[in-house]
């Protein structure tokens, strides 16, 4: 009986060897699905898309020579009215324009409250450490200030005092200059990169917290965010840790 229950034991071992060995293997992940996928969920929560330019090596994929903003610029000049969360549109903008990049359009759905990196990843510590929603939040890789940290909130709508914009191409008016150091209000007129996208360098914006986190009220950032960016500016860049 003994040498039966150890014959038909290897008996099934080898069956269950064969079927391992003869089973498909995974495939990898199509980088192009994963990317619609991620654009589709960024859509999906409210966020307008619209196409933007690609990297090509060091430079931009638009005509524009010595481009300034390379591969951060939305394709078409009627990026505000082509924006849209439409399922089917993205899909064929993604799918004929497999190397583009996306920008979404600010103060519509969502803001987003632009800072120095250094500055963003010991905001978003704290942040999470005082047990405060933080909403998605990503990362645009880049030298010096291009290297920023992105936080997606709610907009503040359309507010009664015009004088409450603060322009996005400006880090603040003049007077709150001192209050507000390295930070970028995104919001009506303005747009960002979506991720996943590529810039010049092998650089990139990637998400850091997903469209999964809802949007929050940018003035439960605001303070953390500030703080961090006047400590990044008084602070000589030596002193700050890289953030991986």
């Amino acid at each position: 009986m003994g040498s039966e229950s150890g014959r038909v034991k290897r008996g099934e071992q080898s069956r269950i060897s064969q079927w391992l060995r003869r089973r498909p293997k995974s495939a990898p992940e199509d980088p192009g699905r994963v990317r619609e996928a991620l654009l589709l969920s960024a859509a999906a929560a409210g966020l307008p898309l619209s196409p933007a330019a690609h990297p090509v090596g060091y430079r931009c994929s638009c005509d524009r020579i010595g481009c300034p903003t390379p591969a951060r610029h939305p394709l078409s000049f009627a990026w505000q009215t082509q924006s849209t969360t439409d399922r089917a549109q993205i899909e064929r903008w993604a799918r004929n324009q497999p190397q583009a990049n996306f920008i979404t359009a600010t103060g519509m759905v969502h803001d987003v409250l632009d800072v120095p990196l250094e500055a963003g990843a010991k905001a978003l510590e704290r942040l999470l450490a005082a047990g405060i929603d933080v909403g998605p939040v990503a990362e645009s890789g880049g030298t010096g200030d291009q290297a920023r940290m992105l936080f997606f909130t709610a907009t503040r709508g359309t507010p009664e005092d015009e004088d409450e914009w603060w322009p996005c191409e400006l880090d603040c008016h003049p007077e709150t200059m001192d209050e507000h150091p390295g930070l970028r209000w995104h919001c009506r007129g303005s747009y960002v990169l979506v991720p996943p996208a590529s810039l010049p360098g092998d650089r990139a914006v990637t998400w850091i917290r997903g469209m999964e986190h809802p949007l929050p009220d940018p003035l439960t950032l605001l303070e953390t965010l500030t703080d961090a960016c006047a400590e990044h500016a008084a602070t000589p860049a030596t002193a700050w840790p890289l953030h991986h």
